[in-house]
């Protein structure tokens, strides 16, 4: 197998891992209050958080940044409660368009949390200095965006079946996966270790 798809399988399995949801969760609460009439907005925003997952692994790879491992443990879920959160306070709202700006800001902030969380995986199983780095990360980044646009499709289709076929609007559609996501998260939040320490 090819070096790009070993990095890029790698960065799919990042994203689909059944037992590292929170990334979907994120990517869900992004994707809710969405529909495939906003596609483009919805790209940019997982483009984005793609980059900001990205600058920190390259910012960890090169020693720029470093943080305890229990403290972004604790803000991934924070940075997903915060989305769901957001979704629940602007949900039906018809000025999202004055918000969009913040969005893009907070889920290229997130992608850096969320890249923060994996930087010492992915700094284990790359051997070598810095620079050789660089190419498997971006392989590893294309294979986060692919799987991350599979996510929020399958995010939309759904959105389309319950709202068509079921008659939820899209407020209650948003509504009822926020307060889902609130209600997996906040477990995560509580049971998290740094409380016991």
């Amino acid at each position: 197998m090819s070096e790009f798809l070993i990095y890029f399988q790698i960065g799919l399995k990042h994203v689909l891992d059944i037992y590292a949801y929170d990334h979907v969760l994120f990517l869900i609460a992004l994707a809710v209050p969405f529909s495939f009439n906003d596609w483009k907005r919805i790209v940019l925003l997982i483009t984005l958080f793609t980059i900001g997952h990205t600058m920190a692994l390259l910012l960890s790879v090169f020693g720029i940044i470093a943080i305890k491992v229990n403290v972004v443990e604790l803000l991934i879920p924070i940075t997903i409660l915060i989305t769901a959160f957001f979704n629940l306070f602007t949900a039906g709202k018809s000025n999202k368009k004055e918000s969009v700006n913040l969005i893009f800001f907070v889920t290229l902030f997130f992608g850096i949390i969320h890249g923060l969380g994996f930087s010492n995986y992915f700094k284990a199983i790359l051997g070598g200095n810095a620079t050789s780095k660089l190419l498997p990360l971006a392989e590893f980044a294309l294979g986060i965006e692919a799987a991350q646009i599979v996510v929020v499709f399958v995010v939309l289709i759904l959105a389309y079946i319950v709202q068509t076929v079921f008659r939820f609007s899209k407020r209650d559609w948003t509504l009822v996966m926020s307060a889902f996501i609130i209600g997996v998260v906040l477990p995560m939040i509580i049971e998290n270790e740094i409380w016991t320490r």
